[in-house]
């Protein structure tokens, strides 16, 4: 299954949800049954649903649906994709920005493409360092590249708002591959992913 977005939800999986958010809310000390948390168990299953629609996507044949020779072989790049995702630990959100870099050998892809591959491993329940290493293996084990280079800045909120409380943290993971595990081109990507160009 290709990209897309959910325009209608899978009732039985809706109605499970639903109950078991229900009960969740009473075991909390809440009335589920209150005006103001009526509607709140079917929107959270709604939600959750849309929250992890990546299980249903696949990342190669995004990538395939837009595949076309090109004999260019310079550094394609892709910055500021901004992502959300579910940290599989707490359930919280974490969100950023993740930096990609291809170089092409023999074909490209359409760069809305890249963007994507980003939502389909995001809308999972996910570890940062494995979304990272999911998108760099997507755009290489499709496109066969010289080199693949990922880059994700992100904040967690199971690090603001519970635990060590700490509001201002960001985490940084990186994966290289092939051409970008060379210095130099390394060098050249994060040049360009820290450049005010425009």
């Amino acid at each position: 299954m290709a990209y897309k977005k959910i325009e209608q939800y899978d009732e039985a999986v809706t109605e499970g949800l639903k109950e078991n958010y229900k009960e969740c809310l009473h075991m909390l000390g809440e009335d589920p049954d209150r005006e103001g948390l009526l509607k709140t168990p079917e929107r959270l299953a709604k939600a959750m649903q849309f929250l992890t629609q990546g299980y249903e996507q696949d990342a190669h044949q995004i990538l395939e649906s837009a595949k076309f020779r090109e004999s260019i072989s310079e550094m394609v790049v892709v910055k500021d994709i901004e992502l959300y995702s579910l940290c599989e630990h707490h359930i919280l959100p974490f969100f950023g920005k993740a930096h990609i870099a291809y170089i092409p050998n023999g074909y490209i892809t359409g760069l809305s493409k890249i963007a994507r591959v980003v939502d389909v491993y995001a809308r999972r329940l996910q570890v940062q360092e494995r979304l990272t290493t999911q998108i760099l293996d997507a755009i290489k084990e499709t496109l066969n590249p010289l080199g693949v280079a990922v880059v994700i800045e992100a904040q967690h909120l199971c690090m603001m708002m519970r635990g060590v409380q700490k509001q201002n943290s960001v985490t940084t993971t990186s994966a290289f591959w092939g051409e970008f595990e060379r210095a130099e081109t390394r060098s050249e990507f994060t040049k360009l992913i820290t450049a005010d160009l425009i």
